[in-house]
């Protein structure tokens, strides 16, 4: 028996990643005529057509389906073998961008320090900071983000996972706000001002909520906004209270420490809620990967320079 064509499993991969010929050509710089023969190709060795007509695009086939994972994992595999060892790498010419799936607080809070530490050492690294609509370890399964960093949630048993650094959350108005001006912020008085919450999914209710039920009260969520900028901006410019964390109000220009700013006035909740733990979480694919390791410790220096865990 001959022995398989092993450039056909990038290929593969390419395929089954785009879902179409077209994708796949462009992804591998490829004609589309030389990416349908490579298909066909494909076809011949695995028995099974992969990509079937579905209107007018191109749907995987069940077979397909359960060798996608597969397929990128040995791509992956094989495009590290042949990458030089940690000791070999020459940061000062690698060419390499990474995508960094996460919310827009932390661009804000560590996105300058971690840009200039990158290029300090790798100057031709590129950084592609993504949105992050929903916790999904999808993206990572798929292999279009290198890192998500953020808190953990529903992410699958598979995904490696290190915390970065701990986080709490803050009251912030409006300078010359009453709850700045009349005395102790007390649990009544915060719940007395109409609110201003964060959620990138809508939801209005969180940890404050039910700690505030404890002591009988409840607050009025006047607006919900899509990040902790937005929410921000809000309370700087009304009598509304937002919540945010305080790392990302430590990264505003305008502020020397969270509670000494010209704009906004910061407090500690006048209720006891837990804090939270910001991660860093990867594809074991890319565990082994002297460059991904090198961006990973990066990363963590960084947060850690900041906000201690």
């Amino acid at each position: 028996m001959s022995e398989p064509d092993l450039n056909l499993l990038i290929a593969l991969d390419a395929l089954l990643t785009d879902g179409s010929v077209a994708g796949a050509a462009r992804r591998l710089g490829l004609s589309a005529s030389a990416m349908s023969r490579t298909l066909a190709r494909l076809r011949a060795a695995t028995g099974d057509p992969l990509l079937v007509r579905a209107g007018r695009g191109m749907v995987l086939t069940p077979c397909a389906e359960e060798l996608r994972e597969r397929a990128r994992n040995v791509a992956h595999e094989a495009r590290a073998l042949l990458r030089p060892a940690a000791t070999e790498l020459d940061f000062s010419t690698l060419a390499r961008t990474f995508t960094i799936r996460t919310n827009e607080s932390f661009v804000e809070a560590f996105g300058a320090p971690l840009i200039a530490a990158t290029t300090a050492v790798a100057p031709h690294v590129r950084l592609r900071f993504a949105p992050k609509p929903e916790k999904t370890a999808a993206p990572l399964r798929e292999g279009s983000v290198d890192l998500e960093i953020g808190v953990l949630g529903e992410m699958g048993p598979e995904v490696r996972v290190q915390a970065l650094f701990r986080d709490r959350f803050l009251g912030v108005v409006r300078k010359g706000h009453s709850l700045e001006t009349e005395g102790e912020v007390t649990a009544e008085r915060y719940a007395a001002f109409g609110h201003v919450v964060a959620s990138r999914r809508g939801h209005a209710n969180g940890p404050v909520d039910v700690a505030l039920a404890a002591l009988g009260l409840a607050r009025t969520i006047v607006a919900v906004v899509p990040g902790f900028p937005a929410a921000l901006a809000v309370a700087r410019a009304s009598d509304l209270v937002a919540l945010v964390p305080a790392s990302f109000l430590n990264a505003q220009p305008e502020n020397q420490g969270y509670a000494v700013s010209v704009t906004t006035y910061a407090f500690e909740l006048p209720v006891t809620t837990e804090r939270i733990t910001v991660s860093q979480m990867w594809h074991p694919r890319l565990e082994a990967d002297p460059v991904h390791r090198w961006l990973r410790n990066l990363v963590l220096t960084v947060c850690r320079l900041q906000v201690p865990l």
